[in-house]
């Protein structure tokens, strides 16, 4: 992933980034041409502190042909994205641009055995279940023990051992005081939900060009 510098996140926010959202698309090169899924995931550490990546997909999906234990394969994981108009910003000159988060997660991919594989069905449900509360979680222990195993047959259980963290949080970072609160108030104020997320986004990286503007209008009110 290219990312300039002033957009670069550290490891550790890109991988707390991946975790929190718990979606991407995996992606292989089966010798031919690339192979891509969406699919749920969480991360797990191993005891040495690397970082997995744990997921499941439909016996027949070709990834599981490609999970050789060896080969490199690629999971991106993109949050909010808003497009940026010139018009928005105080300064002339400017080109529209495009302000979003996105995480790429390389390395390895392993099958799961039996035993793995329901751990990591529990686990994974527990992970969003949780996003649900108060609702009581919903758990395997609810559907019958027959049926649990038949659809368990129709998937595989994968693992990545993330060897690469790349990370780009492009929020015009780069840009004035004045630019930067201009296009956040302008995105603030779009009806896409992805435009206003970005927006607050900007506005907990620069809390202190938000307070020095409305100093400035409770100066300038009459």
């Amino acid at each position: 992933m290219y990312t300039p510098p002033f957009f670069k996140p550290d490891r550790a926010a890109s991988l707390k980034f991946a975790d929190e959202r718990g979606f991407g698309t995996m992606c292989a090169f089966d010798g031919h041409k690339p192979i891509a899924s969406p699919l749920p995931f969480y991360l797990t550490y191993a005891a040495d502190g690397t970082p997995q990546a744990a997921f499941h997909v439909a016996r027949h999906n070709p990834l599981v042909n490609l999970a050789d234990g060896a080969t490199s394969w690629l999971l991106a994981i993109n949050g909010p994205d808003a497009y940026v108009s010139p018009d928005w910003y105080v300064s002339p000159d400017q080109v529209p641009t495009w302000l979003y988060q996105s995480v790429h997660l390389s390395g390895p991919v392993r099958l799961l055995s039996d035993g793995e594989l329901s751990v990591q069905i529990d686990t994974l449900s527990e992970k969003f279940e949780n996003w649900l509360l108060p609702k009581k979680p919903w758990t395997s222990g609810k559907m019958t023990a027959g049926r649990l195993e038949a659809m368990k047959k129709g998937i595989v259980g994968l693992v990545m051992t993330v060897e690469e963290v790349e990370g780009s949080f492009k929020l015009n970072q780069h840009k004035s005081d004045a630019d930067f609160v201009a296009i956040a108030n302008a995105l603030g104020a779009q009806a896409q939900a992805d435009a206003r997320e970005i927006a607050q986004l900007m506005q907990d990286a620069r809390p202190e060009a938000f307070a020095n503007e409305t100093k400035m209008l409770e100066r300038t009110a009459p």
